[in-house]
């Protein structure tokens, strides 16, 4: 198997001299792998499982086949984000080739930099705590000072 693009350009060439123009079947937890939303396989088809990928708004299993066209709902963590699928891949290529995969609508994009944007705003506030733990040292000016003493 290889790469199957819906609309060639020529700036997509190299790793993909094997494009097919006929229709080529992949599963979708395949695709999600070599579009590299997820690193390894277990992971796409536990993704699906849970219900955390929608095929056309739809629950779907990992052995669904997915077409040029179809939209991909995929959340990974907290970011969620919409695809429409413009090309087919069973084998996982670098990023470049796996960008070429999909397109992202313009909404997902703008919630993804949104979200981006409030955790540069708003950071993690266990991010601040410095030192860690309090060495024996610092327990025993903790103690001269009358902080809270362990037994």
């Amino acid at each position: 198997m290889g790469v199957q693009m819906g609309a060639q350009t020529g700036a997509q060439t190299g790793a993909q001299t094997g494009a097919q123009t006929g229709a080529l079947p992949v599963r979708l937890d395949k695709w999600l792998w070599a579009a590299r939303f997820f690193k390894t396989r277990a992971l796409s088809q536990e993704a699906i499982d849970l219900g955390q990928v929608l095929v056309n708004d739809d629950r779907v299993k990992p052995a669904r086949t997915v077409r040029l066209g179809d939209s991909v709902q995929v959340r990974v963590g907290d970011l969620v984000r919409t695809v429409v699928v413009c090309g087919l891949s069973d084998q996982r290529g670098p990023a470049p080739v796996a960008q070429t995969l999909y397109e992202e609508s313009s909404e997902s994009v703008r919630q993804r930099e949104l979200r981006a944007e409030w955790r540069r705003v708003n950071p993690e506030p266990a991010h601040s705590i410095r030192g860690g733990r309090p060495t024996k040292r610092d327990r025993r000016d903790l103690a001269r000072l009358g902080g809270p003493t362990e037994q």
